[in-house]
């Protein structure tokens, strides 16, 4: 058999299969980074666009999470993650098949990710333009690191005042990840400081949802269509406990 041949039949097989789920886990390495905003609203753009969406929220019942701030007529599922969702065992594939899974992750006291959020087929960090939050966003992928075996991950600048900032930051901490962490850091965009923002949460909507036209809307539309094309990165092999 020719290799057009093979190459025409193995383009058919992966034509008619089924498509994947992709799960995001969106995490900040500190409080106060916007996650829960950023994971809510590029769920909501990701709607949009006609994919089903479910968000798993790791940080309910607290005040401000996915799970409390959502509305039941709104266009995404949003579920609490708590005890069977969060083990090794789940696999939030099942529950949204070819659609998008967004984990709203919670870190735990020593900085480590949920067995589910561990799993995901990509690690999505939140930081603002600020010292403080770039400090900790360094000090939380080296913990990632040692804690997960993180080789690679993707992060997102939130509320930034303009472009040439955003940038800077994007570049110094993708070479700061391959040179001294040996992690490999892909900046997925940033999302302008948009006081619709702040205007969308009092209404208890997203700001795709709110606000469609402003640049934070937009940026989160933008960066939800760049997620759909992102490569499949393999997890991070599981930690395993010393004898």
């Amino acid at each position: 058999m020719s290799k057009r041949v093979v190459d025409q039949a193995e383009g058919l097989r992966r034509l008619l299969a089924p498509p994947s789920t992709h799960v995001v886990a969106v995490a900040g390495m500190s409080r106060g980074e916007g996650t829960t905003t950023v994971a809510m609203g590029l769920a909501a753009a990701l709607a949009v666009q006609g994919r089903e969406v479910l968000v798993l929220d790791e940080h309910a019942p607290r005040a401000g999470s996915a799970a409390v701030l959502a509305r039941g007529d709104g266009a995404v599922d949003v579920k609490p993650a708590k005890g069977e969702l969060l083990s090794h065992d789940f696999d939030p594939r099942s529950w949204s098949p070819g659609g998008v899974v967004v984990i709203d992750a919670a870190l735990d006291d020593e900085g480590r990710l949920s067995a589910t959020a561990e799993a995901a087929d990509d690690l999505l960090l939140v930081l603002q333009p600020r010292a403080a939050s770039i400090t900790a966003a360094y000090a939380g992928v080296k913990r990632l690191h040692y804690a997960h075996g993180l080789q690679q991950a993707r992060f997102l600048v939130n509320a930034a005042p303009d472009e040439r900032g955003a940038l800077q930051i994007m570049a110094n901490l993708s070479a700061a990840g391959s040179r001294y962490l040996a992690v490999s850091l892909s900046p997925a965009g940033w999302l302008h400081a948009d006081p619709r923002l702040e205007d969308a949460r009092r209404l208890g909507r997203t700001v795709v949802e709110a606000f469609p036209a402003s640049p934070a809307a937009l940026d989160l539309r933008r960066v939800a269509s760049a997620l759909l094309h992102w490569p499949r990165q393999s997890p991070a092999p599981r930690a395993v406990a010393a004898a």
